[in-house]
């Protein structure tokens, strides 16, 4: 079964609002659902075209490629640095395990940026 975006959205929302030390706010429009962990963006959900429902995730450039490559559905960063962001939208292979995985890794790159910064 193919999650719609909307369903897309909700479980990276519930996996991002069941993670520790997460906070959540529309810094940058009131059109994008910004998540941080140590004021630092881990996940954006887009709000803003009924027809594009997507959510944007930080990962590591090589996985990142390869997600692009299996996924016609995921694409670089919409709004972030195009190399270490990518935007997914619903289609085939796109399911909760895989956005579960992808909010979960993401918040650990985020994390792990924030605390090397504080050094």
């Amino acid at each position: 079964m193919t999650l719609s975006g909307k369903q897309l959205q909700q479980i990276a929302r519930d996996t991002a609002a069941s993670l520790d030390g997460v906070t959540r706010g529309r810094p940058f429009t009131a059109h994008l659902d910004v998540w941080k962990v140590r004021d630092k963006v881990f996940l954006i959900v887009t709000d803003d075209d009924p027809d594009l429902q997507i959510v944007t995730v930080k990962v590591d450039p090589d996985h990142g490629d390869a997600l692009r490559r299996d996924h016609g559905t995921i694409t670089a960063g919409r709004y972030l640095d195009k190399l270490h962001w990518i935007s997914i939208g619903s289609g085939p292979g796109i399911t909760s395990a895989l956005i579960d995985d992808l909010v979960h890794g993401s918040y650990e790159l985020a994390g792990e940026h924030a605390t090397k910064r504080r050094k």
